[in-house]
């Protein structure tokens, strides 16, 4: 399984803070390569107008690129809906959709490359699991359908995480993305705009709760019935229904 690579988008603040001090750089260096990242969008170092090209070579060597490479995009007859496959770094691709509504933009982000579930009705469950996606490689998802809708005057309203994998089994990446993505100081979305959708990982929700995040739990059923689910959703043999059902009950969740 190949080793995820760092990102940029992978450091909160502090973190870059860390690293330029450790390269000489002055403490509010990191602040304006932040304000580059979350506040203007750009797609590659060169469009850091006011850092040092030797910093930004810095930066560059180490890989840390603000991008993805579009592979392809697909978009719907009617204009509304954007479908992107992104590669990253190391050769893997991901899909990320686009979808405008007569009051909402939402982005559909994936958590991981392939999913492990390995639902029969899904092609990415039948297509294997290769890993996960690192915090920044969630992030920088969202980052680029935000990029495309500035340039059409709009902005992202929300986001689901619905795409590809499974978000509970990347815990870590996909919390840290979601606290990123709702800092004031950073990409700024409301918790509350944003929904996670599992297919009913039980330690995982139970966790969730504990978090004090204000985002929305959406629960993949699929089936109404322990002996249909366990063919269609397979963890369902170590999560069944009834222990689904009464972790959501035992504490507040707001589950759809």
């Amino acid at each position: 399984m190949t080793e995820t690579p760092q990102y940029i988008y992978d450091m909160d603040l502090q973190a870059l803070q860390t690293l330029l001090e450790s390269w000489g750089e002055p403490a509010f260096r990191a602040r304006q390569v932040w304000d580059w990242l979350y506040v203007h969008l750009v797609e590659n170092l060169d469009e850091m107008t006011n850092i040092p090209h030797s910093l930004r070579n810095s930066l560059a060597l180490k890989n840390l690129d603000p991008t993805f490479d579009r592979v392809n995009s697909l978009i719907s007859s009617d204009g509304q809906t954007r479908k992107d496959l992104l590669r990253m770094a190391d050769g893997e691709a991901v899909e990320v959709v686009l979808m405008r509504y007569e009051r909402r933009r939402t982005a559909c982000l994936s958590s991981q490359v392939g999913c492990p579930i390995g639902c029969p009705f899904c092609a990415t469950g039948q297509g294997g699991f290769q890993r996960n996606l690192s915090t920044g490689e969630i992030v920088a998802q969202a980052i680029h359908l935000e990029r495309q809708l500035r340039s059409e005057g709009s902005r992202l309203t929300n986001i689901v995480l619905m795409g590809m994998g499974e978000p509970l089994l990347n815990y870590e990446n996909t919390v840290t993305a979601i606290r990123s993505l709702t800092d004031p100081d950073g990409f700024g979305l409301g918790q509350r705009h944003i929904t996670l959708s599992t297919a009913g990982i039980v330690p995982g929700i139970e966790r969730l709760m504990d978090e004090g995040l204000q985002i929305t739990l959406a629960i993949s059923l699929h089936a109404a019935t322990d002996q249909l689910r366990d063919t269609l959703v397979p963890i369902n043999r170590s999560y069944p229904l009834k222990k689904l059902f009464d972790t959501c009950k035992s504490k507040t969740c707001r589950c759809i």
